[in-house]
């Protein structure tokens, strides 16, 4: 079985920072592209910062240069630095993954139960 876990949200005022962090575990053989998508109430949900397994980066316009992926391969895991944070960053945030598990011979996704960001004075 696969499971990932993200922590690290919370309360934080206008202008204020967080740190996502998401690790991933089980049976993995291997992992390829791990990202963070984030779901506001009443909307789709939306990918906001992606680490592909070349080490490339990509991100959604709104967050560029205030939001940073970053990822630990050795542990399997992948984090979100959060700075100067909008209301408009309020959600729930999800991290994804591409996995193979041990004996498997396809990819395939895997979410966590998410986390709650919420932007607030």
């Amino acid at each position: 079985q696969v499971q990932l876990v993200e922590s690290g949200g919370g309360l934080v005022q206008p202008g204020g920072s967080l740190r996502l962090s998401c690790v991933a575990s089980g049976s993995i053989s291997s992992i390829l592209a791990m990202g963070w998508y984030r779901q506001a109430p009443g909307k789709k949900r939306e990918l906001v910062a992606l680490f592909a397994s070349d080490g490339s980066t990509s991100y959604a316009d709104s967050v560029k240069g205030r939001l940073t992926i970053s990822r630990d391969n050795a542990k399997n895991m992948v984090y979100l630095q959060m700075n100067g944070l909008k209301a408009d960053d309020t959600a729930v945030y999800y991290c994804n993954a591409n996995i193979k598990k041990t004996y498997d011979s396809i990819y395939s996704a895997y979410w966590g139960q998410g986390t709650q960001v919420t932007v607030s004075a």
